[in-house]
């Protein structure tokens, strides 16, 4: 059984560890890369959860991490979706739908009426679960990827 768990900053040392493994098992997904993470400090992971308004959660099996995503702020209508991220021992069991959903309720409870998201182009996985949970792909430039040419894919949600 999988349990949801919102983390804080005081809860670095779990992102760090769920983190690093997401990066480790799909470096083609993120733009972000290990070597970025790696090297970085306990100052650096607590920041990152403690983005003001943000929502981290780390999806548990027996209290071992097998994914984990970010609610973070945009404006006053939106909110993204960052970082959904299910280990491979976990994927098809509806982990990815559960941290969707609530990333979802988190953006509704927030008052948003856009939940957006970027993917990178051929994560077709990715995208087939998006689908599934409502996202559509927006005509909007995401941001470059560091191969200086190609750009992410955004996606988004109509929530009210």
């Amino acid at each position: 059984m999988v349990s949801l768990r919102i983390v804080t900053s005081e809860d670095w040392p779990l992102w760090q560890e769920v983190r690093l493994a997401a990066l480790t098992d799909a470096p083609h997904a993120f733009r972000a890369r290990l070597a970025d993470w790696h090297r970085t400090g306990r100052r650096q992971w607590r920041a990152r959860l403690a983005v003001p308004g943000s929502f981290n959660v780390v999806a548990l099996r027996e209290r071992l991490p097998v994914g984990m995503v970010r609610g973070v702020p945009h404006d006053g209508e939106t909110s993204e979706l960052h970082s959904l991220w299910v280990s491979p021992e976990a994927r098809g069991e509806g982990v990815g739908d559960r941290l969707i959903e609530a990333v979802t309720e988190w953006a509704l409870g927030a008052g948003s009426t856009t939940l957006k998201l970027a993917v990178i182009p051929g994560n077709e996985p990715a995208v087939a679960l998006y689908r599934r949970n409502g996202f559509v792909m927006t005509e909007e430039a995401g941001k470059l990827l560091p191969d200086g040419v190609t750009r992410e894919q955004v996606m988004a949600r109509r929530l009210r």
